[in-house]
């Protein structure tokens, strides 16, 4: 008789749009995990609809995938996903094997770390949503622009709990949408941009 493998208890995701419209993907139930939600994905993706084809993505704090699938989902050229909780990498890496995305790569890591010392690859869609109660959000914008990852004119999405501020930006990094919803602020940032 073999041995069933426990995983870890799980909620439920949906891809919005793109080629995997409706598919449901598992979600650890972690602490502090909280997929961005539906409303706020649709917006972001409204906002990007004419970046993800063919862009070269970063996730930095994974959580559930959820803005990773919906890239990938969209037509992103690759995915590059970082989350440090075994739990929800574990099931970032059986989704991505159930949708059979060759082109999404997850790594177990801490994403400052990562930043730190990975080898200088250049993005072109980069988001950021770190755990509520951490510092990581200046500090990882700071290393993203220092230590040469965006392309020219790369876009940027932060996502922070309302009641903070947002950080100091890198000079060349300009807000072009902002909303808040329930309890988050998100935010586009484009880099280089100068409107018209």
């Amino acid at each position: 008789m073999s041995k069933r493998v426990r995983k870890p208890s799980a909620g439920k995701l949906r891809i919005i749009g793109g080629m995997w419209r409706s598919r449901f993907l598992q979600v650890a139930d972690l602490p502090g995990l909280r997929p961005t939600t539906d409303r706020v994905r649709e917006t972001l993706f409204n906002w990007l609809q004419n970046d993800v084809p063919g862009a070269h993505c970063l996730d930095l704090f994974a959580g559930s995938g959820a803005l990773s699938f919906e890239s990938a989902s969209r037509g992103a050229a690759s995915v590059t996903m970082i989350e440090n909780q075994r739990q929800a990498a574990e099931l970032i890496s059986a989704n991505i094997q159930e949708l059979k995305a060759e082109h999404m790569h997850l790594l177990q890591y801490d994403a400052l770390s990562w930043l730190r010392s990975a080898p200088k690859t250049q993005y072109d869609i980069v988001f950021i949503d770190p755990p509520f109660d951490s510092d990581y959000l200046a500090q990882a914008c700071e290393l993203l622009e220092n230590q040469q990852y965006l392309s020219e004119f790369a876009c940027i999405y932060l996502e922070m709990n309302r009641k903070q501020d947002l950080p100091v930006l890198p000079e060349n990094w300009n807000v072009v949408r902002e909303k808040k919803a329930g309890q988050v602020s998100y935010y586009l940032i484009r880099r280089n941009f100068t409107s018209n």
